[in-house]
């Protein structure tokens, strides 16, 4: 949520300051704003809306000259979207200029304080205390007016700051959320994510909490909260960099979902060695991996879903109980971690507010954390005790697709190592799914390349006010992916059900015309679906079904069928989300929705 850049260099700040945000816009926003130092004063302009308001008001930068700078697209939390609302915000003389991402809890409490000493607000925002805060400490240094609103702010933030009379100097601040600095071939540059600074540079620091790093053209100084010196490391990104553009593609959702063999690959293919799953991330041996008692998944969104599919794989294969959790509601049920228990975070971003405070909820009852992340140097690779890469690339468009079919890679394996290990899987069956995981690629490909039958489908039901999802066991997972697709990138209300609570209730939604996609992968579970399916159907239903090639008898109950190949029955949601992707994908074209920045959405929810 929320984008930042700064610079502070030779060139002019104000175009590589639009340029960079407009690498962050999918992490989602409602209004955007620029300020620029000339030496002699600070220029702001601030607009609602897209991005291309603000490059229309300033001529792409050129009315506003000077060579350091900081820029925010605001996602609203604390004040409506608004030009006063938006980043970035003045202390009272305007010598002091603030952009900030994440949440100041004891806002409140702080702006009654400073009310009371004579400050002012205009905005509803929680940022504008930190402006007025510094202003109350600032007695020349801004290190340490930095350290001392630090020591009385709580919540989450990362902060761009320019003071005036320091004006060869860029300051940047971090605590829960996301910040990376490094320096260009004329100066350096703060972001929040790394696609904004690609152009620019390819080693960055990853500022770690509570750290303050103090930029000039020449030069990147680190300090404690504390105000000491420290010594950082420097990460080369190795993303191509036009991996973070749309390469001809329409929207980046449909070339992410093109991208997804090549994630599927990338992900099992450094595992597989002579035959064998290899998972040295896991920093556990064999005799350890023996103990694992019980796994519990903690994710949000579409990680959750490969949390419930993982459940089925993980208790299915290895034997092994399973617990999956949302993780906005694990750290305040007082979870139970027992010995012998394995925590799963699992994240894109691996800044997820969320489940960055699961993992330290689990840390600090004792719990060993396995973190499953996208981003190298992310906040939960950090923290967590051991780190396992999905190696997706980056995905910008806000409806994760190749991310999350990573993830569901990542589970498969290190299922199947538990299982290998536990001695429930013997070599024969190990290489028959090995052949089975190495097929899936050119699998999903085949199933991309279907396109066009699905949009023709699609394009039948974008009016359509309701549909349902239904399935069971692994197909249920499927389904709570397939429904969040539709509804977050259409807008269509849509549901997901398991297939056998029907009757208990919602089957009385169903009514001429209603559209229910069901899925059935599972064979075991073939005949329980098509009696469910008939009974939407004879209530007015049509239905949509997605099933293996072989299940010719679910004619019999559908309108409409989706076959997907033949593959491991553990592995079939890799497959039967794609056809779910792209009709969520060209239902939200047909309406004319914004599909890589749906409203109100954010790629890196760094709030709670």
């Amino acid at each position: 949520m929320c984008g930042i850049v700064g610079y502070v260099g030779e060139s002019q700040a104000a175009p590589i300051l639009l340029e960079g945000l407009a690498k962050l816009e999918y992490r989602g926003y409602d209004s955007a704003g620029i300020a620029v130092y000339n030496g002699n004063e600070v220029q702001m302009k601030k607009a609602m809306g897209r991005l291309k308001v603000l490059s229309e008001l300033t001529h792409d930068g050129e009315l506003m000259s000077g060579t350091m700078g900081i820029g925010h697209t605001r996602w609203a939390t604390h004040g409506a979207p608004s030009d006063t609302n938006a980043h970035p915000h003045f202390n009272k003389d305007e010598s002091i200029v603030v952009v900030h991402n994440g949440i100041i809890e004891n806002y409140l409490k702080l702006k009654k304080r400073l009310t009371e000493k004579g400050y002012e607000f205009i905005s509803e925002t929680d940022t504008e205390i930190i402006a007025h805060l510094l202003d109350y400490y600032y007695k020349g240094d801004p290190l340490e007016a930095i350290t001392k609103v630090m020591h009385r702010m709580e919540g989450s933030y990362a902060l761009g700051l320019i003071f005036a009379d320091h004006p060869d100097e860029l300051y940047a601040v971090r605590k829960d959320s996301p910040l990376i600095v490094g320096h260009t071939k004329d100066g350096s540059i703060i972001a929040s994510d790394v696609p904004a600074v690609l152009k620019y540079t390819r080693d960055v620091v990853f500022i770690q909490n509570e750290e303050i790093v103090k930029l000039t053209k020449d030069n990147m100084e680190f300090y404690n909260i504390d105000e000491e010196p420290i010594e950082k490391e420097t990460t080369h990104i190795e993303w191509d960099v036009n991996a973070a553009e749309k390469g001809g593609y329409e929207h980046f959702m449909l070339k992410e979902m093109y991208e997804q063999p090549k994630a599927i690959l990338d992900t099992f293919s450094p595992r597989i060695k002579d035959g064998q799953i290899v998972i040295e991330e896991l920093g556990m041996s064999d005799e350890e991996m023996k103990d694992i008692k019980k796994i519990m998944i903690v994710a949000c969104g579409s990680a959750y879903h490969v949390g419930m599919t993982a459940k089925y794989v993980y208790e299915g294969l290895a034997r092994i109980p399973v617990e999956v959790d949302l993780a906005s509601e694990f750290r305040y049920r007082d979870p139970i971690i027992e010995e012998g228990t394995l925590l799963l975070i699992i994240s894109q971003s691996g800044e997820t507010a969320d489940s960055l405070a699961a993992l330290r909820e689990a840390q600090a009852k004792g719990g060993r954390v396995l973190g499953i992340v996208n981003v190298v140097g992310s906040s939960i690779a950090r923290e967590a005790d051991n780190v396992m890469y999905t190696w997706a690339g980056p995905e910008i468009a806000v409806a994760t697709t190749k991310a999350y079919t990573a993830q569901l890679i990542a589970q498969y394996l290190l299922a199947m190592k538990f299982a290998c290990v536990k001695g429930l899987l013997d070599a024969k069956e190990l290489a028959g799914m090995i052949e089975d995981l190495k097929k899936l690629p050119a699998q999903v490909e085949m199933l991309l390349n279907n396109k066009n039958r699905i949009q023709k489908f699609a394009n039948r039901y974008l009016a359509a006010r309701d549909i349902f999802f239904i399935g069971r066991g692994i197909d249920h997972a499927i389904s709570l992916e397939g429904s969040l697709k539709m509804k977050e990138i259409s807008y269509v209300h849509s549901e997901a059900y398991a297939a056998g609570e029907l009757k208990h209730g919602t089957i009385s939604l169903i009514e001429e015309g209603t559209l229910v996609a069901a899925v059935l992968t599972q064979e075991a579970l073939y005949k329980k679906m098509i009696s469910n399916m008939v009974e939407v159907k004879t209530r007015g239903a049509f239905v949509l079904a997605v099933t293996n090639v072989d299940n010719t008898e679910v004619e019999r109950a559908a309108d409409y069928v989706i076959y997907i190949p033949k593959t491991n029955k553990y592995f079939t949601n890799s497959l039967a989300i794609i056809p779910l992707q792209l009709f969520g994908y060209y239902v939200a074209v047909g309406r004319g929705c914004d599909v890589d920045k749906p409203r109100n959405l954010a790629k890196s929810v760094t709030v709670e």
